[in-house]
């Protein structure tokens, strides 16, 4: 008999393997980012698990000063039932949960590149997925049951050609997420995932629908974690019409605090999946007190293209 889904079973279980073979396009999967100021060096990876699909996906792509330094992307690979706690590996990048849901470790050992790092969260993970109020539920019902959020201290190091050794003591996020991944059923999201130097965090996406607007919004202030009870955006694209060249985002907690900010990009990056694509980028936050954050920002797509919200 097969064990039933609960929100707490699967978070309890989320670095394990979870199947479910009722849903054809189920999914498990685990996100990373990071910035390091003082080295001006980031990164994106992604592991993602699509049992039923027999298809495994993931990327790893790291910058410093803005420009490229190792890019790793693989969207379509065998599948494995490998999952953190234990350890898995894809593609030659391997995650493993170090203590679980608190610290993981990546690890990269190629010729010209290597990495040895540790996300250690600063606090219990928050699950970002709320069921919406009056509008509509799409991103639980399309792209997952929980999506757990944790801000995280990042430590460790990364080798480039020419064997330099450059030390990373920062900050990153860190999301798992378990349930359907069904891109198609959003037209377009739009987020910010901020980490600021007081303490707060924050994860807002806004998803426009065929049905209408979604939300996955969560914050912490540094005490504990708060719902959003509302989000007001105003993004400015390139000419592109895809990447952020400026934002301004408010926030709402459940206190009816206002949380309001702005942000810049540092770096850009672009992850395909056949008729959807994700446009990543770590960005350089303002709080309207002044305090400085950086984090991720992100906006999808769904072809053949449809606009982007604004």
């Amino acid at each position: 008999m097969m064990t039933e889904l609960t929100t707490a079973y699967m978070t309890e279980n989320c670095e394990r393997h979870i199947p479910n073979p009722a849903i054809p396009k189920w999914s498990q999967s685990y996100y990373f980012n990071f910035y390091d100021r003082k080295a001006k060096l980031g990164g994106f990876i992604r592991f993602g698990f699509m049992e039923n699909m027999a298809e495994t996906n993931g990327f790893a792509i790291f910058f410093k000063d803005g420009k490229p330094l190792f890019t790793r992307l693989n969207m379509h690979l065998p599948y494995t039932s490998d999952r953190p706690e234990g350890g898995v590996t894809v593609a030659g990048v391997r995650l493993e949960a170090v203590q679980p849901l608190q610290a993981c470790r990546i690890t990269i050992d190629t010729e010209d590149f290597g990495v040895d790092l540790l996300w250690d969260q600063r606090f219990a993970m928050g699950d970002s997925i709320v069921p919406s109020e009056g509008s509509d539920d799409a991103i639980a019902r399309e792209l997952a049951f929980i999506h757990l959020e944790g801000p995280c201290d990042v430590t460790g190091t990364v080798r480039v050609r020419g064997g330099d050794i450059i030390e990373i003591n920062d900050a990153g996020f860190r999301d798992i997420s378990c349930g359907p991944r069904n891109w198609a059923g959003v037209q377009h999201y739009r987020l910010a995932w901020p980490i600021f130097d007081n303490g707060m965090s924050c994860v807002a996406v806004h998803a426009i629908t065929e049905h209408g607007d979604s939300y996955q919004k969560i914050l912490h202030d540094g005490e504990r974690w708060h719902h959003i009870g509302k989000v007001e955006e105003v993004i400015e694209y390139e000419a592109d019409e895809m990447g952020f060249r400026h934002v301004h985002w408010k926030v709402w907690d459940e206190d009816d605090r206002l949380w309001e900010f702005t942000a810049q990009p540092l770096f850009r990056w672009q992850f395909p999946f056949d008729t959807f694509v994700m446009v990543e980028q770590m960005m350089e936050y303002r709080l309207s007190d002044g305090t400085i954050g950086y984090g991720m920002g992100e906006s999808g797509f769904r072809f053949p293209w449809e606009g982007n919200g604004n």
